[in-house]
Formats: structure tokens, sequence, C-alpha cells
């Protein structure tokens, strides 16, 4: 570290970088004693810390004079179609739906992973969407569930169905790579408790789905992660490979995560279904941690229902993640939604990046037989607390910054990674504090929203919705809403503040691919969206389309 005296004019120069103006009798008072907290930064920057530290201070969403939801239990259906002589028909069957033929004897767990495996063996050398593949792992687990099964035993809806999970959650034995090239080669010693829960209650894991290096866009060391209906782009990210395996049903499921659009973008490119639950409701433990205060884990799936049962499963308070709730789940496959009250933003329906497949969705809503207004949200600043992001996201791989380990990953745009974590060193402690105050200010802009509606329903890039809901904690459920001719478009960004999902060419090729619409709901509710989405469903009839995959 360089020395040498600070002078009046590195200060001058270092308040452009921060946005500042200070006068010169200011800067020659800091000249004589900024030493000693340079000093301090930099003997803490020395001591480094692994990625499972946790921060100190801990995000809890919910409000003074919140009332935690006291229903509890799940029921969900019961299908009883017979079992389909195609393997494919039975890959992209619902979740119930195979619950009940391996419960009833019709298929095995062992035949469904085979179907599975092979289907990823097929398909993804055109799609990139997983990591690591398990198999003997995968059919030892469809055998002992099978064993289970002809004892009379079943451990749940989950019962022999296989799934990937995202390729941060740790998997013993088996490489966590995190989709960076500095981690390719990293194998734990022990399983996330996602895992552990979901081997608890049944499902049989085929592997490890791929995800945007460091949990950002579809690029990752094994390339860049393929949209099934139009394998010329990208998946989306940050959870690139579970939309991507989910949509062209390499798996019965998968597992997301989400720190700002990571499980709703990819379900918006890929045309799965997915819910990013309530901040605090799943454990973390054993997952890669970029911020602390916004990481969340969710479903991806291709029906409601299936995210349900799915959440189910993985809720619950753990002591290894401090930043867990205790809140209980409850969901009614054939509850109805009468008594509701649907918001929306009508900006939202109104822009330039409004399509007719968003517009038709509000009408579907409108038609469900419930109440459906305008509402409207304060004028905050809410794209500035991106810059809370950035910095978290900075100190979790702080040691790549410092050590020019960055200049490893594949992904070097003005946007990536290793740009965002550089800039954010420039970044003010006392605005950070500041723009945890204005967090507050959003938690009870959108707590006064949602003591208006019970949901509110919006595209994808809903006004401030992406950044606002993310920052506060409050579920979301994002499901396929029709289809659109599109060109190829780019990977996911969060330049300016915002993350999208790219733009269509304007020549070349056009595909058809799907288009989604997201239902916000109140904290630790999702009982609700999912009953609205279940009927949304329904009254659009679009979730059944697959895409068009190569033979």
């Amino acid at each position: 570290m360089d020395k040498t005296d600070i002078t009046t004019s590195d200060i001058e120069a270092a308040e452009r970088l921060l946005g500042l103006v200070y006068t010169a009798r200011e800067r020659a008072q800091m000249a004589g004693n900024l030493r000693g907290q340079i000093d301090l930064a930099v003997k803490r920057r020395k001591y480094e810390m692994p990625n499972s530290v946790p921060a100190a201070l801990r995000f809890d969403p919910r409000l003074p004079g919140f009332e935690m939801p006291t229903d509890t239990g799940v029921t969900r259906t019961h299908p009883d179609d017979p079992l389909p002589d195609s393997d494919e028909d039975i890959a992209f069957a619902a979740l119930p739906q195979l619950g009940a033929w391996i419960a009833s004897r019709a298929l095995t767990s062992r035949r469904l992973t085979e179907i599975y495996l092979a289907r990823i063996e097929r398909l993804n050398p055109h799609l990139f969407c997983f990591a690591t593949v398990t198999p003997e792992l995968a059919l030892a687990e469809a055998d002992a569930m099978d064993a289970l099964t002809a004892e009379g035993k079943s451990l749940g809806p989950l019962h022999g169905i296989p799934y990937g999970v995202k390729d941060l959650f740790d998997t013993k034995g088996i490489v966590t790579g995190w989709g960076a090239e500095p981690f390719q080669d990293r194998v734990p010693d022990s399983d996330a408790r996602i895992v552990t829960l979901l081997r608890e209650a049944g499902a049989v894991l085929l592997g490890k789905t791929t995800l945007g290096a460091l949990a950002y866009n579809d690029i990752w060391y094994g390339g860049r992660t393929r949209n099934p209906w139009n394998t010329e782009e990208g998946s989306s990210g940050s959870s690139a490979g579970s939309g991507s395996a989910t949509a062209a049903a390499l798996c019965a499921f998968a597992i997301g995560t989400e720190t700002l659009g990571s499980i709703t973008s990819p379900s918006q490119r890929n045309g799965t279904t997915g819910l990013r639950p309530t901040f605090g409701r799943v454990s973390r433990a054993g997952a890669m941690a970029l911020c602390w205060s916004l990481d969340k884990i969710g479903p991806m799936c291709r029906a409601v229902e299936d995210c349900a049962l799915v959440l189910d499963v993985i809720n619950g308070a753990d002591i290894e993640d401090r930043c867990t709730i205790a809140a209980p789940f409850a969901f009614e496959a054939e509850k109805g939604i009468e008594g509701l009250k649907l918001g929306y933003l009508p900006e939202a329906f109104e822009d330039e990046g409004a399509t007719d497949v968003d517009r038709a969705a509000l009408e579907a809503a409108k038609s469900l037989g419930i109440e459906v207004v305008t509402v409207s949200l304060p004028d905050l600043p809410y794209a500035s607390l991106m810059n809370s992001l950035y910095a978290e996201a900075a100190a979790a791989f702080e040691h790549l910054t410092l050590t020019d380990t960055d200049d490893t990953l594949t992904w070097q745009d003005d946007g990536a990674w290793p740009n965002t974590f550089r800039k954010a060193r420039f970044l003010s402690a006392v605005d950070h504090v500041q723009l945890d105050r204005l967090r507050y200010l959003v938690m009870q802009a959108l707590d006064g929203l949602f003591q208006e509606v019970d949901a509110l329903i919006g595209p994808f890039m809903t006004g401030p919705m992406l950044v606002a809901s993310n920052f506060t904690g409050h579920p979301c459920l994002h499901l396929r809403a029709g289809f659109l001719d599109l060109g190829t478009r780019g990977a996911a960004s969060l330049g300016a503040g915002k993350l999208t999902t790219g733009e269509a060419d304007a020549a070349g090729e056009t595909h058809r691919v799907p288009q989604g619409i997201s239902i916000w709901g109140r904290l630790f509710e999702e009982g609700t969206i999912l009953n609205l989405g279940l009927a949304l469903e329904k009254k659009l009839g679009v979730a059944a389309e697959r895409p068009p995959l190569p033979a």
C-alpha cells in the first residue's frame, strides 16, 4: 500500500467518484487524518473471510404490527389419468400426476428417473442446463423409493420424483462450482439444508443445474445455458439451468434462487412457473451467498400446484440460517378465490414495454369474478437500492477482486460481476446506511399497497416491483401467460439499476417464445397468490404447450 501523504488534490479527485463536493478548507482538514481510516480498511482486507460467514446484521421483512398467518396444511389434487404410452408425455406430467402413478405402482421411480436421465443425455448437449449429472446416485435413490413403495410406505407428494438443484447448493462429494471458473473444482463435504429436506421427502436428485457465474446471467464455465424455445438465445439467469431443464422436461422440477429476478426472469424466458417465496421462509444453509439480506430460494416447475407441493417440503426455519423465520404454509388446491381483491399499476400495462400477452392476462384476471382495482405506489427512488445489492455482492466475493482472480471469469462485459465488484469499492458507506433507511420506507410503501389489495398482478418488469419487492421480501409467482413471436434476445442484465430479459432483434428469424405474468402477494401468504395463479393458469390455458426440442 502506498504510504505517501494524502493530498487535497487526491481528495478532490475522489470526490468526483462519489458525487460529492467539499471546500478547500474541508479538504485540507481531511488530508492530515485520512491515513488512519485507510490503514484500518487495509488491515481488515488482509483478513479473508469465506463465503459461508454471514453478516451480523439480519434483514427481517416484518414491520411493527405484523401478524403471522396461522393457517397451515396443504391439500392437493388427486388425478387419476392412466399412464401414457409415451415417455415424453410422462416426462412433462405435473407432480400430482407423477405422484399418483408412483403411488399406484403404474410407474416406478426408477423408470421415471431413467426417462429423465435419457432426456438429459439427449438434450443437455443442446441446452447446457446441467453442470453435473449423477446417474448412479439418482438410480440408487429411485430404487430406495421403489422399495418403500413396495412396502406400502410413502414419504409424501415428492416420493420418487426426480429433480435438479441449482449448482450453488452444496452436495456432499459432488462438485458444486457456482458456475464460476475459480470454483469449478469445488467439492463440499456436506449437503445444503434444502438438499437434505428434499431427500427426506423422497425426491430423487438427478444432478446440478447450471447458473450464471456467481448467480448472475446464464454464462457459466461450461458455456451459455439455452432457452429450449429458441436455442439460439440464453435462458436468462441466474437460475438458468433450472428454468431450461424444467421447461424441456429434463426433470420433474428444479430449485432456483433469487436475489433480483433469478427465479422470475428465467421463468419469463423459458415459460416455467417460478415461485419466489417470502424472504426468510426457506433456509439457505449450505448455499452460496451473494447478498445475505436478499437471497431467496424457491421452486421452478411447469404448473402452479407443483410449486405449492415443493414449497411445503422446503419451508421452515433453520438455526444454521440466521435470517430464517418460522412461518406456517397453507395451500388448498381446491380453494376458490372468491372475495379476493387484486390490484394492478395501470402504467405497467400502458408503457412501451407492455405486450398484448400482458394486457390479455389482465383481462383474464378481470374475468375471474374477483374485484380488480388500480393502485399506486409512492414516488421513491426505488432503483437506488441496487447499490446495496452491488455492495453485498462485492463483499461476498471481495477476494476475487483483491487478488485479480475475477479476471478468470468468462463474462467480462461492463455490466458483468468483475467490473461491478470493482466499481462497488467506490460506493460510500454513509450512502449505504441511508439506503438501508430508504429500504425501510419501501417496506412501508409495499405494506401500504398490500393493505389495499390481497395481491398485485403485472408484467415481469412492472414499475419498480422487481427491485422493490425483492428488497422488501414479498413473495412473487411468475407463470406463463401466452406466446410472442420474437427474434433472438440477449441475456439478462443488471445495467441501469434494473434487470431486463433482453430485447428482440429488429431483423432475423423469429421464434414462438413464452411470455409470463407476475403475481405478488403479502408476506408469508403464498397460498393466496398460488390460488390466484391456479385460477389464472386454468383461464389462460397455455401451460401445457411444449417447446420444439431437437429430435
